[in-house]
């Protein structure tokens, strides 16, 4: 089958080389011409056979929407769109009302794994309709991991962002408590040895997690992390869930103050920023500030 990829960055690009070795056709645009297949959208949907489906990569907001706004003038009915970055899912409605009214069908498609999609696969979280689904079904399979799980039709339109947005709140919490622990450990003096008691608890222990084995991999690298400066940034997701927490009353205790504690590092240089900023750096390649 032939697929239709736009934006070839960290993720575009390795999404685009899994979908080839499964053996389906990926047309690949980017903004930048060394990475791209072709130099314009009108040229991508030129070079595909209907019905077409073309997956947007491409940052949320004002890209995301000029892209689907590109798109909308070039496809036609029976195509779908989707859009697979990190859109905040109440955009979803709007962009799938753009498209039906021209006969498009549209899914959203929350997309994790990072810098390591390309060997592990990626978890796959989509919305939409069944029927447009069924038509990108064979890209989803290909994007996974083997095995029978990381993937899952959440349900309609915008479930597939708002899932892989609560996806992210929870990363949040987890990388905070792995900080936490890894600056009380640093701050004692009777332990000696923090980077193998992190590498203890990869085997047999409750809170082991690939989290965990990113933590050990950053010490491995640099073992007190001296020459990360202790400061993280968030991607917006973890914002958006704790909005939708209040919108909806739910409490997310751990959630917001981890999203808080991030907010606190651009004050300060704080150490357990050091340990999120290598971790985000080490499953996701966020670029780190160093001293």
């Amino acid at each position: 089958m032939e697929l239709g990829l736009v934006g070839l960055g960290k993720m575009g690009g390795n999404m685009r080389e899994r979908i080839r070795r499964a053996g389906h056709t990926v047309i690949g645009y980017d903004r930048n011409p060394d990475l791209a297949d072709v130099h314009s959208l009108e040229e991508l949907v030129g070079k595909l056979a209907g019905p077409r489906v073309v997956w947007v990569m491409v940052p949320a907001g004002a890209p995301t929407q000029s892209t689907i706004d590109e798109l909308a003038d070039l496809l036609e009915p029976g195509d779908v769109v989707v859009d697979g970055g990190n859109s905040r899912w109440t955009d979803d409605e709007k962009h799938a009302g753009q498209l039906a009214a021209k006969g498009i069908g549209f899914v959203d498609c929350g997309v994790s794994g990072g810098v390591w999609g390309l060997q592990n696969g990626y978890a796959l979280m989509y919305g939409g309709d069944a029927e447009h689904i069924a038509k990108v079904q064979p890209f989803f399979d290909a994007l996974k991991p083997e095995g029978p799980y990381g993937s899952v039709h959440a349900g309609k339109v915008g479930a597939g962002h708002f899932s892989k947005m609560v996806h992210n709140g929870i990363e949040y919490a987890m990388m905070q408590a792995y900080a936490e622990g890894w600056e009380l450990l640093e701050k004692i003096d009777s332990v000696d040895n923090v980077r193998e008691v992190f590498r203890s608890w990869q085997e047999g222990t409750v809170i082991r997690s690939w989290l965990l084995d990113l933590a050990v991999g950053a010490l491995d690298e640099d073992e007190h992390l001296d020459r990360l400066r202790g400061y993280a940034e968030d991607s917006g997701e973890g914002r958006w869930t704790v909005e939708a927490a209040i919108d909806n009353a739910v409490p997310l205790p751990a959630i917001t103050a981890s999203l808080f504690a991030r907010f606190a590092s651009r004050q300060d240089d704080s150490p357990q920023m050091k340990m999120i900023a290598a971790l985000r750096n080490q499953f996701g390649g966020h670029a780190v500030e160093t001293k």
